[in-house]
């Protein structure tokens, strides 16, 4: 999945604190007016830690540019070359989307930054430890322990040693992680990440037939039940085991508190609990309001079972015929 030098991996307490010493650290080095590249580029559909942080950068003086996704929520590579170009610090598109599930084209990202010299991050929380990825043409990427069964709380940024820069730190204190992440390390939580990722290579092929086996026998429990459904992404270029779907006049958080604990689904990301906005994802691939309301998600993990499939299935068909709009 991803091989890397001890001095390549910086430890930081998650995926968030990776996207922000990413985001903030690299241009951090740098003043807008003083360089001759001026402007950072990312995706519509990113996590809110990128697009908080890059927003930011904007307040800063960094132009921001946001490439759009088509309706699967695939970024356009066409008018992402077109934003890309000789002005272009560094550029951020996510391996795979946190909501949606949809897998992003790296390759051809990469390709474009290669091309104008743009520095590349990835955000690969999601993909790790699900589907096969390389990070050896990248210049930097963010991982979760908890997103590849480890303990919540750690994470690391990836720091190509190919990488014109290593981010500027973003708080000070002892020369840990290379003075770029000072503080103790949480010896603990880095032995259980680096286990867990450690367990998922043998598994991950088989973990990702069981968990579309289950995503397929669901949406079709789901239909036998007269539940109508659209999904949200791409049919196949999807995270296995993701799940996204809209069902018609139906309000999703009145939907998720009928379910109560017994399914556990969610109606946008879960960094934006309590937002009452709809999800900017959503919203990206072409929803209107009403549509993204109306929209809830869910994983499948390697623990879930074929029965777990049937009485999700049926619960959500119960609580549907009485919710609506």
């Amino acid at each position: 999945m991803v091989c890397a030098a001890p001095s390549e991996v910086i430890f930081t307490s998650g995926a968030t604190e990776a996207n922000n010493l990413a985001l903030l650290g690299v241009p951090g080095l740098l003043e807008p007016n003083d360089s001759t590249r001026s402007n950072i580029v990312v995706s519509a559909i990113e996590h809110k830690s990128v697009l908080a942080a890059a927003a930011e950068l904007g307040r800063r003086g960094w132009e921001i540019r946001t490439a759009p996704v088509n309706r699967d929520g695939i970024i356009d590579i066409d008018v992402f070359a077109s934003m890309v170009d000789e002005k272009t610090l560094l550029a951020s598109v996510m391996a795979a989307n946190n909501e949606i599930g949809t897998i992003q084209p790296l390759s051809d990202v990469i390709s474009i930054c290669r091309d104008t010299g743009a520095m590349i991050h990835v955000d690969a929380a999601q993909a790790v430890g699900k589907i096969p990825i390389s990070l050896a043409d990248v210049d930097f990427a963010s991982l979760s322990s908890h997103k590849m069964y480890g303990p919540v709380g750690v994470g690391a940024l990836f720091v190509s040693s190919a990488a014109p820069v290593r981010p500027r730190p973003l708080f000070f204190g002892g020369g840990q992680e290379g003075g770029l992440r000072p503080g103790t390390l949480p010896v603990p939580l880095i032995v259980g990440f680096g286990a867990a990722a450690a367990s998922r290579t043998p598994v991950m092929d088989e973990d990702a037939l069981k968990s579309e086996k289950l995503r397929k026998h669901f949406l079709e429990n789901l239909e036998r039940r007269q539940v109508r459904f659209s999904l949200n992404g791409h049919k196949t270029e999807r995270l296995p085991g993701s799940i996204n779907i809209r069902i018609p006049d139906v309000n999703a958080v009145e939907l998720i508190m009928r379910l109560g604990d017994r399914v556990l689904i969610a109606d946008g990301s879960a960094c934006s609990s309590g937002n009452i906005e709809p999800s900017h994802v959503l919203i990206a691939i072409g929803l209107n309001t009403k549509e993204a309301s109306s929209s809830v998600r869910m994983f499948i993990s390697r623990f879930n079972t074929t029965e777990d499939m049937e009485v999700a299935a049926e619960r959500i068909a119960l609580a549907t015929g009485v919710i609506h709009q």
